[in-house]
């Protein structure tokens, strides 16, 4: 009489002892089930790897940059005012604010700086620095304290705005930058001609962001890599796609776009505040751009895995709209994508499961793939392309104790300060 098969177990009705076979059968069985569990897993990390490459804007290219192209329409260049949230900064200003004294924009540029309650001397040093470089058109204002439900940076932004606009001098473009960064000489020259030549609103640049630690370099391409899956920049930019991000080091946007979407007072609880202008921008009918830059860079240092830590934590949760559903369903994603095809490659080597172990390595070299143009625009070893997997497992981490700083009230923890909520 045949054996029966019954769920896993294998019975049959035969005199005599048959146990070791039996127990074979089910082990057989159930190695073979999880093989299979296992290949249906990595065929599917693979598919969704196969679809972010062809399918999601391009972004793993990391080549939409601003073009070195100058302003050839005639008449004069519109006005141009940047304005600087600092809150104790005196340690990069001495670079970074004179490369702002230094543009070679030829129209008019002005610069306000607003110290947010520095105890470094940011103000005096400030000061200082313009009369070292000649420049008269610094003007540093002191900050009131903070305004309920406002964000520190977004209030510091909004007091020089509302300065300038007292004295009647308001400017054509307002440039909003942070004092950790460091622009080209060229850059306001490119920025304003980018704005004009495309009819842009809004033009933002994702500086280049320092990596010369061991932590940086192993961590910083990586966030960039992140950002730009999460907004493909081809998206950001095409009119007819919603997808609206910016990047708030630097960001050029018209003084009449500004106005209409309310000033920063539409988006003053927003912890996400580049993001968030970005988006009012679009949804309003006006067109932003967004690229890199090599030549602009903050100087922001993460030395230790700790800072990059709280620069992570501190918005990770945010971005997912304080949602343990989404939450739950970054972690899967993360864990499907990035952990599954590394996994299935060792562990199908271990069970001598050929299938598993291509499916594997095929799945594995499409990140490192993805991941290499990322690690050229910074000049890392491309070897870090193979840790990609490990990395995505650390941000995992970042994001989920980013949501249980939320859950204890210590959100969005900058300087001394701590948002809860966006």
């Amino acid at each position: 009489m045949p054996g029966l098969q019954l769920g896993r177990w294998w019975y049959q009705p035969r005199t005599g002892s048959h146990t070791g076979a039996i127990l074979t059968r089910y082990e057989y069985t159930r190695k073979s089930m999880d093989s299979y569990w296992l290949l249906v897993l990595v065929v599917a990390s693979v598919g969704i790897w196969v679809g972010l490459l062809g399918w999601r804007g391009q972004f793993w290219r990391a080549d939409v940059s601003l073009p070195p192209s100058e302003d050839s329409r005639p008449g004069p260049w519109p006005s141009v005012c940047a304005v600087i949230p600092a809150r104790d900064e005196a340690s990069v200003l001495p670079e970074t604010l004179p490369s702002l004294f230094e543009q070679d924009y030829p129209g008019a540029l002005s610069v306000v700086l607003v110290d947010d309650r520095s105890e470094d001397g940011t103000a005096t040093l400030s000061e200082d620095l313009a009369l070292r470089w000649g420049n008269a058109h610094l003007t540093v204002i002191q900050a009131e304290p903070l305004a309920p439900g406002w964000t520190g940076k977004l209030w510091a932004l909004e007091q020089g705005i509302r300065h300038v606009q007292s004295t009647g001098a308001v400017p054509d473009y307002w440039l909003l930058t942070d004092a950790d960064i460091c622009h080209d000489a060229h850059n306001v020259s490119r920025l304003v001609a980018k704005s004009r030549q495309d009819a842009l609103d809004m033009v933002s640049l994702m500086v280049r962001l320092r990596c010369r630690s061991v932590w940086e370099q192993l961590l910083i391409p990586a966030f960039v890599f992140f950002f730009q899956k999460l907004y493909p920049f081809r998206w950001v930019n095409d009119p007819a796609n919603p997808t609206a991000a910016a990047a708030g080091g630097c960001v050029l946007i018209r003084r009449e776009t500004l106005t209409g979407i309310g000033g920063l007072e539409a988006i003053h609880r927003c912890l996400i505040d580049d993001c968030a202008l970005a988006g009012a921008v679009k949804s309003s009918g006006g067109r932003i751009w967004l690229g890199l830059s090599q030549t602009t860079r903050s100087l922001r240092p993460y030395s230790s895995l700790a800072e990059i830590w709280n620069m992570v934590t501190r918005t990770a949760y945010t971005q997912l709209e304080y949602s343990p559903v989404l939450l739950l369903g970054t972690c899967f994603g993360m864990l499907l994508i990035y952990g599954v095809p590394p996994v299935a490659t060792l562990v199908g080597a271990v069970m001598g499961d050929l299938p598993v172990v291509i499916a594997g390595l095929v799945g594995w070299l499409l990140i490192a793939l993805a991941y290499l143009p990322t690690l050229r625009l910074y000049g890392v070893s491309p070897l870090l392309a193979l840790c990609l997997p490990a990395i995505a497992l650390l941000y995992t981490v970042m994001t989920v104790d980013s949501a249980r700083r939320h859950w204890q009230g210590q959100g969005g923890a900058w300087k001394g300060r701590t948002y809860s909520s966006g």
